[in-house]
């Protein structure tokens, strides 16, 4: 399919050729799914780079099913969860896992130390703390 595309402020004109397989398929459609494509090419990066999606080692379908869902699920899920979260950049996920993998490693740590955790906890100081390795400064 080719398609003529003219700038409204300079009226140069450009040709913009687009394939598919699918004769049948209609223009607006075909440039729907382009439009479509770079977001689920960037959906897959971040599965891959941030939610392990390329880490995994299952060889069994089922596990290879669940080890895809759930990586694709958290690219989903993790902006809506880091806009929740006060001092994250939205949209940061290694801001988001070290907030988590910091949470997970004070709780262990006071867990260890047989102390009543509520003593710990006053006004969230103690993971503040443990936000160290994170990329971006917390808001103020």
């Amino acid at each position: 399919m080719s398609i003529v595309k003219t700038n409204l402020k300079t009226g140069r004109i450009a040709k913009v050729l687009l394939f598919s397989d699918d004769l049948t398929l209609a223009s607006e459609k075909l440039i729907s799914y382009y439009a479509l494509r770079f977001q689920i090419e960037f959906n897959f990066r971040d599965a891959k780079q941030y939610w392990g999606l390329e880490d995994f080692m299952n060889v069994k379908e089922t596990q290879v099913n669940n080890a895809a869902n759930f990586s694709l699920f958290m690219v989903t899920f993790s902006p809506l969860l880091s806009a929740k979260i006060e001092g994250t950049n939205k949209g940061s996920m290694l801001d988001l896992k070290t907030i988590f993998r910091a949470r997970k490693y004070t709780q262990r740590i006071i867990n260890s130390l047989d102390k009543n955790d509520d003593t710990f906890l006053i006004d969230d100081r103690i993971f503040q703390a443990a936000e160290i390795g994170r990329i971006h400064t917390r808001a103020a």
